[in-house]
């Protein structure tokens, strides 16, 4: 990534990081800010500008640590090293949470963040894992700061407890030599090609995803594989089939053995829908009220008969193709 705008916190420059990443994007611009949680001109901007918008970065110190408990993957959900990302799926759920201001944010105090994981797990009478990539895709993070890379080799000295993360992108080989002890899980996020070409904009193709599995499998990493968000497309229960058929056919069976799965339908919501049809208006329109319902304010989820109806469906696929192989859980 190569950001035309770097937006700053000026204490980010006081931590190690901070000043890597001002010398490698010197030729960038940058704009002073007071706060990374609060950028008023682009708040403001329009919807339309929300593509270009996500071609800057955001750099500042992350000030909140509370952890928050989780009980699918994980422990914990840790707030982390980044938050947002710079790619553009049109049903990102952390566009709920930032509306626009979804852009890619780099956090550099990541020795305060891991001294407290590491508190935390050696605190535990039991092990704990540790889900580090809720607010961000992390490989992809690690293109430009190396922080997966860092966290990897400090954790898994600890020798105690887990770290997990999901991802979209294939940009693995520099955690394959890495000592990590078995302590980190990473769960790759896949969808039908067409669904991943049309509706995942800037993430890795699903071929180079599960390549990228096999990769982590005979580096003996721990896996997962998140179908998700599952979405109701036209000709989705082929499209889902082909899919599953599809990593069948293409995963090793060093790869087969080690993973367990996650199934996720899609939520949407009305900030969705507005920002997509200005910034995106080519693009597929995910929502469909024959098949969707309200939920809470100003969201959409499928309707409690439709989604049973998918849930069984991709249950018998899963139960054919894999059977040896946990459903963790199906929401």
């Amino acid at each position: 990534m190569n950001p035309a705008i770097v937006y700053y916190e000026p204490d980010a420059l006081k931590y190690e990081l901070g000043v890597k990443l001002k010398e490698k994007f010197a030729n960038s611009e940058w704009i002073e800010i007071e706060s990374h949680n609060n950028i008023p001109f682009l708040r403001e901007k329009q919807n339309c500008e929300f593509a270009k918008m996500k071609q800057n970065i955001v750099i500042g110190v992350r000030k909140s640590h509370k952890y928050v408990p989780n009980h699918k993957t994980s422990d914990y959900l840790v707030p982390y090293t980044s938050s947002g990302c710079s790619a553009m799926c049109l049903y990102c759920y952390l566009v709920c949470n930032y509306n626009k201001c979804s852009y890619l944010r780099l956090f550099v105090n990541r020795e305060q963040m891991m001294a407290k994981l590491i508190k935390t797990s050696l605190g535990s009478d039991k092990p704990l894992t540790f889900e580090i990539g809720s607010n961000s895709d992390l490989v992809l993070e690690n293109t430009i700061t190396d922080n997966l890379i860092w966290t990897i080799e400090r954790f898994a000295k600890i020798e105690k407890g887990y770290i997990t993360l999901p991802t979209k992108f294939d940009m693995v080989d520099g955690l394959l030599s890495l000592a990590h002890k078995g302590r980190v899980i990473i769960r790759m996020s896949v969808n039908p090609h067409d669904i991943i070409s049309k509706i995942e904009f800037g993430t890795s193709p699903l071929q180079n995803r599960i390549d990228a599995l096999n990769k982590l499998a005979d580096a003996e990493y721990k896996l997962g594989i998140l179908i998700a968000p599952v979405i109701l497309v036209p000709d989705w229960e082929e499209k889902y089939k082909i899919l599953i058929e599809t990593l069948a056919d293409t995963l090793s069976e060093k790869a087969k053995k080690k993973i367990f799965f996650e199934v996720i339908f899609m939520t949407y919501s009305y900030v969705h829908r507005m920002i997509n049809a200005e910034a995106f208006p080519n693009a597929v329109d995910l929502f469909d009220k024959t098949l969707m319902t309200g939920r809470g304010r100003g969201k959409y989820c499928y309707k409690p008969a439709v989604r049973a109806q998918g849930e069984e469906y991709l249950r018998e696929l899963l139960g054919k193709y894999f059977p040896e192989n946990e459903i963790m859980y199906v929401v």
